[in-house]
């Protein structure tokens, strides 16, 4: 891991230095998507199958999960791992639940009934990865808030094992949150499908989930053609940063840090303290670790693009956390709390030496589908509001037309816009 004194850099060596794996790959990977995604506009069914064959050897004939393999894989899994999945679904179902928007109605004048409705989306895509490990957690975290968005139809693409099946758990996960429609089609090519529709594949009006960078620029790429699908947010390679002060425990935060470094190897975890003691602390201990972790390979792979950063004060750590607005932001100090207010970007927030990241990931309640890549400047985790859209709606009555009518007839002169005055004017006429 690269260690830094904040204070060293300029501008732009401070922003070389926040620069995720990710991006700096993006421009090598984008015509490569772009001619996945045109193949399976071209081919359909064909371009699954080939691609399926090519990246997940393996060669199907079909895609679509059926009934049988659903009980299957109930039935398959150990009652501990059930039991765990139920109790995390509860638990997110209660917080997007209570965090779900309301639908608003005001009268804005006398006769003037201004309303804020929601409607569910008809037809969304979930994207659930299982390149180097399976999510059921993924599912939940994509189905719950679906299916409290009361969407029509649900459709849910992961890659298929080598037997060609979908993961018993992330199955069981999709039957706990509603979801019968189940494609094992995993990578760029699910994306896509799911974007335009193939004979299997129902083409879906938003797509949802993270992804690898693979899978994140398939997202991007698709929600910017003509008649693709809108997409949640870039959820691409994990991050996290750590804010840690003297106090912290060092083989927390190291655990923590590893938990992201693990996800693949275009993950990113950062560190970021006024303790040069705590640095070299957290990097001893990142490398005890190491040692007893199966997938320690993986991590190493991203901790040689991940930080170590020295700065000078706590004040001066939210500032590149800012700066960097994290997936996921640790705040490890005395007092954590406190700090809240300083934080202005960060897709999920952990406070405090008992608050590991990998809780809000499975089961603390909150989504663990976040913002990547500095989105978390201006877009959220995902919620139930990402599955509905929301229509505004008004009604006006005779004594609302006269009250705000002539308002609005000389907004439109001033503007010069004469079939709005008119519109209005009209109106006004037959009123007197």
């Amino acid at each position: 891991m690269k260690r830094v004194r904040w204070s060293d850099l300029d501008a732009a060596a401070r922003g070389e230095l926040l620069r995720r794996p990710a991006q700096i790959v993006a421009d090598d990977v984008t015509a490569s998507v772009a001619a996945l995604i045109a193949q399976v506009r071209r081919d359909g069914d064909v371009a699954l199958r080939a691609l399926t064959s090519r990246f997940d050897g393996i060669e199907l004939d079909r895609f679509e999960v059926d009934a049988a393999a659903f009980d299957e894989a109930e039935a398959a899994l150990p009652v501990e791992l059930k039991r765990a999945i139920d109790e995390a679904a509860k638990r997110i179902r209660a917080f997007h639940e209570a965090s779900m928007a309301q639908p608003v109605a005001l009268d804005t004048a006398p006769g003037v009934r201004c309303e804020r409705i929601l409607r569910p989306i008809r037809r969304v895509g979930l994207y659930v990865p299982a390149g180097s490990a399976p999510l059921p957690s993924t599912a939940l975290m994509l189905g719950v808030p679906a299916q409290l968005a009361g969407c029509a139809e649900v459709v849910l693409c992961s890659p298929p094992r080598r037997d060609g099946s979908v993961d018993p758990a992330v199955l069981y996960a999709a039957r706990r949150c509603g979801v019968r429609r189940v494609f094992a089609v995993g990578g760029v090519q699910a994306i896509a499908a799911m974007a335009f529709g193939t004979a299997s594949v129902p083409k879906c009006d938003k797509l949802f989930g993270p992804g690898n960078g693979w899978v994140t620029e398939a997202k991007r790429q698709v929600s910017m053609t003509e008649g693709g699908a809108a997409i949640d947010m870039p959820a691409g390679p994990s991050e996290v940063l750590v804010i840690a002060d003297r106090g912290c425990n060092a083989s927390f935060v190291a655990a923590d840090m590893l938990s992201q470094a693990e996800h693949g190897r275009d993950s990113q975890v950062i560190l970021v303290s006024d303790d040069a003691t705590v640095l070299a602390d957290v990097a001893i201990e990142i490398e005890r670790q190491l040692a007893d972790l199966p997938r320690a390979d993986i991590a190493r792979g991203a901790l040689a693009a991940s930080r170590l950063i020295e700065v000078d004060s706590l004040d001066d750590a939210f500032d590149v956390s800012n700066a960097y607005a994290p997936e996921h932001l640790i705040l490890a100090l005395r007092e954590s709390r406190r700090w809240l207010d300083r934080v202005e970007a960060a897709g999920s927030v952990f406070l405090g030496d008992w608050a590991p990241e990998a809780l809000g990931d499975y089961c603390s309640g909150t989504n663990h589908v976040l913002p990547t890549g500095g989105a978390a400047r201006y877009t959220g985790g995902l919620s139930v509001a990402s599955f509905q859209v929301a229509m505004t709606v008004q009604e006006v009555a005779r004594n609302g037309l006269a009250a705000i009518g002539p308002c609005a007839v000389e907004l439109a002169r001033a503007e010069g816009l004469d079939a709005h005055r008119n519109a209005v004017a009209l109106r006004l006429d037959a009123l007197a």
